[in-house]
């Protein structure tokens, strides 16, 4: 599972302008990267009248997904899932995905983005997984940044999560009702012998398998 690293703080402290330029110095390092946008709005108009998604959605559709020759929107109702969870179901295949938002997320790395207009105190004295602050105050602290130093920020990740990452690469990930359960090496290997086992009883043709996904839900 890719790592993640979510951008928090108070309204208007330019959560988006500054994680769109680390994602941006991410891609020109040569990494896959995907992004999850949290927001408070409801109402937002993703589609309009009269193309086929809005007449699925107008139906009754729960979910509803466009494929295009150049891209995939999915359109759904929030079912709660968490950060870990929505990161796992649709970017397995990503180097690292950028959170906006998601501020309790648990077992979540965050950089905390401020500024002093808010007159409110810094998140990291409020919530867990603050590894460093982008602000233009004088603030002390590890990991201290300028608003203006997306590409030191954006190096900061790379050394942290993606620098000798296959090194560290769980094989084998097991999440349950969205949270990451960490599981030493013989246990995922335990597991993932397991379930190939019965794969391969069932005569499947596994020469060009890379990856196995499996979702259980229990009465």
């Amino acid at each position: 599972m890719p790592p993640i690293v979510t951008f928090i703080g108070w309204h208007d402290c330019g959560k988006t302008t500054l994680a769109s330029k680390v994602v941006s110095h991410l891609k020109q390092l040569g990494y896959q990267v995907a992004v999850i946008k949290s927001t408070k709005d409801t109402g937002i108009t993703f589609d309009t009248p009269g193309t086929d998604t809005h007449t699925h959605r107008s139906a009754g559709a729960d979910s509803v997904m466009l494929v295009a020759p150049d891209q995939m929107v999915i359109m759904t109702d929030n079912r709660q899932e968490s950060l870990t969870s929505l990161a796992h179901r649709h970017f397995p295949e990503v180097d690292i995905v950028i959170g906006e938002g998601f501020k309790e997320a648990r077992q979540v790395s965050k950089i905390e983005v401020y500024r002093n207009s808010s007159n409110k105190d810094l998140l990291r004295n409020q919530v867990t997984g603050v590894i460093a602050v982008a602000s233009d105050e004088q603030i002390s602290g590890d990991h201290i940044f300028r608003l203006s130093e997306a590409a030191e920020i954006a190096s900061f990740i790379e050394k942290r999560f993606l620098q000798d990452a296959e090194k560290g690469t769980d094989n084998t990930t097991l999440l349950i009702n969205g949270n990451r359960i960490p599981m030493k090496g013989f246990v995922q290997d335990a597991l993932a012998g397991t379930l190939c086992g019965f794969i391969d009883s069932l005569k499947l043709s596994s020469k060009e398998t890379k990856t196995i996904d499996i979702r259980i839900t229990l009465p």
